[in-house]
């Protein structure tokens, strides 16, 4: 097979185009989520680490990267400036002085009740290029090809 026509089988191929379009979905929807949350004051990690611990609860500083994807490195910085604003408090563990946990506060928790309904909003209106059946539909293929990708690892 000439080189010519292996160029033409992959053009017919839509793994690029979806890659393509994937990316530049993910980065228009990502902009204007970001965009809403730094109008009330936060970046996205900060916003990201107050959520977590808001629905999750104390979390130890040495985890909370995994989960919402921040290197350990900039976790101090983030929760340094969290801590700053009244946000959350750092918790040494009782059992292990190695350890210790961020904690929302108050002040966190009426942050986010006031700042939430209106960024869900701002998420209903961005996503409302699709209708409620096209977002369940799009949710299945999503996790399906993410789950895919992650066991190739």
């Amino acid at each position: 097979m000439s080189m010519d026509n292996e160029y033409l089988i992959k053009k017919q191929d839509p793994s690029l185009k979806l890659f393509v379009v994937l990316s530049k979905a993910y980065r228009s929807i990502a902009d204007q989520v970001e965009a809403d949350i730094r109008k009330k004051g936060l970046n996205p990690t900060e916003f990201g680490v107050l959520e977590l611990l808001y629905h999750q609860g104390d979390q130890a500083l040495q985890k909370i990267g995994d989960k919402i994807l921040l290197a350990s490195g900039s976790i101090t910085y983030v929760v340094d400036k969290l801590e700053k604003k009244g946000y959350l408090i750092r918790k040494p563990s009782e059992s292990d002085r190695r350890i210790t946990y961020a904690s929302i506060t108050d002040k966190g928790r009426e942050f986010l009740h006031d700042i939430f309904p209106d960024h869900w909003e701002q998420i209903e209106a961005i996503t409302g290029g699709l209708d409620t059946e096209e977002k369940q539909t799009a949710i299945q293929l999503l996790k399906k090809l993410g789950l895919y990708a992650e066991k190739m690892k």
